[in-house]
């Protein structure tokens, strides 16, 4: 069977790499640590990862397609924002290609950028193609509209219809859980947790939804008195924060503007975090139909199949 193309998740911390065929089936995958901030030297340490990585991969007249912070201004080569709304099928027409030693082409994906009603700007790199990936993958939701959550370090809520972004909106609440997890106040009455405390989860979720989201400093704060009074264990405590952080989260985008006209709910992550954010958004009534990974390959190879070079 014949190499269709070789795809690329270039993340802040990680490389993803797959071997595809020409209908989009994976061949091999493999991943490593070079991700774009842990980088140095240029474009030549971008070729030079991504040579160590799949080297092997890269036959005369494969295709690489990337997306991801190798686009980025700090990347191999940036390759501009576009602006929401756009078209999920349109992204292929502003594919950014570079070019370096015996041949090598890599077309590198842009990323999205929007404002929210107040004139904020947002941005994404990356989740863009697994979202084409998820319409290739369930392609009944290409007509349907759709709010999509992505957990992560910096999780995004993606207002989707008839396959084109009409925005998103970025919350860090994944990086202020680490923070707050590992070098706050807080982090003194936590202990290592051996399992999903969903009991100490579920009560953060329930007090951030009796706050509605709102004063989360203050709830914050109630997480070191209810250690110092006996009332929330070490071992909890971390999954409190979850609960709480998350729900907080979960709050502030369904009550937002757009959040009567959501359409289905749609969570693409890891199983992990799905499952959080699945359990929070129940507490709301809410309901999400969950998929797991491998939508930036597809996503990827549904780009390159339109631009006509898969």
């Amino acid at each position: 069977m014949s190499v269709g193309l070789v795809a690329l998740d270039w993340g802040i911390s990680h490389l993803h790499a797959w071997r595809m065929d020409g209908d989009g089936a994976v061949l091999d995958q493999r991943a490593s640590d070079d991700g774009a901030s842990r980088l140095a030297g240029g474009t030549e340490a971008f070729e030079a990862a991504l040579r160590r990585l799949a080297g092997d991969w890269l036959q005369p007249g494969t295709p690489v397609v990337a997306c991801g912070m190798v686009g980025s201004a700090h990347g191999w080569r940036e390759a501009p924002y576009v602006a929401c709304p756009v078209g999920l099928g349109e992204l292929h027409r502003h594919v950014v290609t570079v070019r370096g030693r015996d041949g090598l082409s890599v077309h590198i994906v842009p990323g999205l950028k929007t404002r929210d009603a107040d004139g904020l700007p947002d941005v994404m790199r990356g989740e863009e193609t697994q979202l084409a990936g998820l319409l290739v993958h369930a392609p009944e939701m290409a007509a349907q509209r759709l709010t999509v959550v992505m957990p992560g370090t910096h999780s995004k809520w993606v207002r989707l219809h008839r396959a084109r972004v009409e925005g998103f909106a970025t919350r860090m609440t994944g990086e202020l859980f680490g923070l707050l997890r590992e070098h706050s106040v807080l982090a003194r009455l936590m202990s290592p947790a051996t399992r999903f405390d969903e009991a100490a989860f579920d009560r953060g979720v329930q007090q951030a939804r009796r706050a509605a989201g709102a004063d989360l400093a203050h709830s914050l704060f109630g997480v070191r008195a209810l250690g110092l009074f006996g009332e929330l264990g070490g071992e909890a405590a971390a999954d409190y924060l979850s609960g709480l952080l998350i729900g907080s989260e979960v709050a502030g985008a369904l009550a937002g503007p757009s959040a009567a006209d959501a359409g289905e709910l749609i969570l693409i992550g890891e199983a992990e975090l799905c499952t959080r954010y699945g359990r929070a958004l129940g507490a709301w009534g809410r309901a999400a139909i969950v998929f797991g990974g491998g939508l930036a390959a597809l996503g990827l190879h549904q780009l390159m199949r339109a631009a006509g070079r898969a």
